[in-house]
């Protein structure tokens, strides 16, 4: 599979715009504005050049649509690496309503200093947070993605069950 080249142009006084072209041959572009907003732009068919459809993203939508386009991406990406890279695993850890963890920042639970394995996800509710920091609180039901080795993970998995 081919790289998607990204084109990157600046619009004086307004932001960025970010364009590629899908392999069947449509235009997409994202349009960051210096006050936050984003466009998310099609454009014609017979001229690249002229926008069909414009959304307007407010930074909820767009984190939402990166997400809703990120996550399948994140795990296939995983995939990959597990091929490339022999001993690396990922595991979907649930956290359960009486881990000792629910309620907690994920800091607490030190889980790369006590078993080597990163916390790479956290899927909630049908979110995806990726890469979250040590402030973010674990809630029972979260399910935790974790990479490491088959035996770092089996220890995450423990100490989120049982502490």
């Amino acid at each position: 599979m081919g790289q998607v080249e990204v084109e990157q142009t600046a619009l004086p006084g307004i932001g960025l715009r970010h364009d590629f072209t899908t392999r069947a041959g449509r235009r997409v572009g994202v349009v960051s504005h210096r006050t936050g907003r984003r466009d998310l732009v099609i454009y014609d068919e017979d001229d690249p050049d002229r926008a069909c459809q414009t959304v307007t993203l407010n930074d909820e939508e767009a984190d939402a649509l990166a997400e809703l386009l990120g996550a399948p991406r994140i795990v296939q990406r995983l995939n990959e690496l597990h091929q490339q890279v022999e001993g690396l695993v990922s595991v979907q850890l649930p956290i359960p309503a009486d881990s000792p963890y629910a309620g907690r920042p994920m800091g607490e639970a030190r889980v790369r200093t006590r078993t080597g394995a990163s916390v790479v996800a956290v899927v909630r509710g049908g979110r995806v947070v990726a890469s979250p920091g040590p402030d973010f609180v674990f809630q029972a039901g979260d399910v935790v993605v974790v990479v490491g080795s088959h035996d770092s993970t089996a220890e995450v998995a423990d100490i989120l069950a049982r502490g």
